[in-house]
């Protein structure tokens, strides 16, 4: 029903960079038809005009959904353009990081819907996570519109309140970041142990990339999942015993990099 209302109605799509194409390329492939997207982005890819959708051709007079997919520091250029749609029944869907409801409700009007979301970089492969918050404005209905728009590109989850995305943000927003550091590091370990460079990386990309499959799969959670691998006093225990060191360790070193994260977001977030 929630994907009916967008077919019906429209979908305007405000910026198609990276994470605007992956989600647009999800709906067209869960069939939402071309003729209910207005893309607007000054800067259209060749992909984008193959797609049949409605480019730079303004918007409809009153679209199920605007999607605000553009860079944080083009804000103040971009919302003008959809302030018309304010303070009616379109629902303002944010995936722009650190720029919070107050903001949107002082350009747009105070009783628009407008739902908040975090999503994060694997969206582009359909692997992404995304959490949503609402305001007062934005409905039950709305709420499982933005969940159906979103499940295009992973899994969805709904926070409780706002107070929760800088901590999100500095999780699963920023995460893969630190993965993909850990898999630099663990090749370059590998490295100093005797294997050539492209052998370490591939070995450290697919251990990385299988180890997260199967946490997301199994039925045992993490901590079993590593007590599984770990003989006693074998190799594993052996590296466990430096990585959940409480000073020097993954515990410490991950708290401090997840608050930093999470700090920044907060200073951000206040100007």
């Amino acid at each position: 029903m929630s994907m009916e209302r967008v077919a019906q109605d429209g979908l305007v799509l405000l910026g198609c960079g990276k994470m605007g194409s992956a989600m647009l390329a999800g709906w067209l492939k869960g069939g939402l038809p071309a003729s209910s997207v207005w893309v607007l982005d000054p800067n259209p890819s060749d992909w984008l005009r193959g797609t049949g959708v409605h480019i730079n051709a303004g918007v409809p007079d009153a679209p199920a959904v605007a999607l605000i997919a553009v860079k944080p520091q083009m804000m103040g250029d971009a919302l003008p353009t959809m302030a018309a749609l304010g303070n009616s029944k379109t629902v303002f869907l944010s995936v722009a990081a650190g720029t919070a409801i107050t903001t949107f409700e002082g350009a747009l009007g105070a009783q628009s819907p407008i739902i908040r979301a975090m999503p994060n970089t694997p969206a582009a492969i359909g692997r992404g996570i995304t959490a949503i918050v609402g305001n007062a404005h934005a409905t039950d209905a709305d709420m499982n519109m933005a969940d159906a728009l979103l499940s295009a590109v992973g899994q969805v989850v709904r926070l409780e309140g706002e107070g929760q995305m800088d901590a999100v943000t500095a999780l699963s927003g920023s995460g893969p970041a630190y993965v993909f550091h850990l898999i630099e590091t663990l090749a370059q370990a590998g490295e100093a142990e005797g294997l050539p460079a492209d052998l370490a990386l591939a070995l450290a990309k697919a251990t990385v990339g299988g180890a997260g499959q199967l946490a997301e799969d199994a039925d045992e959670d993490p901590s079993q999942l590593r007590i599984n691998v770990t003989s006693p006093g074998g190799t594993t225990q052996a590296a466990l015993e430096v990585l959940t060191n409480d000073t020097e360790g993954f515990p410490a070193l991950i708290r401090r990099a997840v608050k930093a994260a999470a700090d920044r977001s907060r200073e951000l977030a206040n100007g």
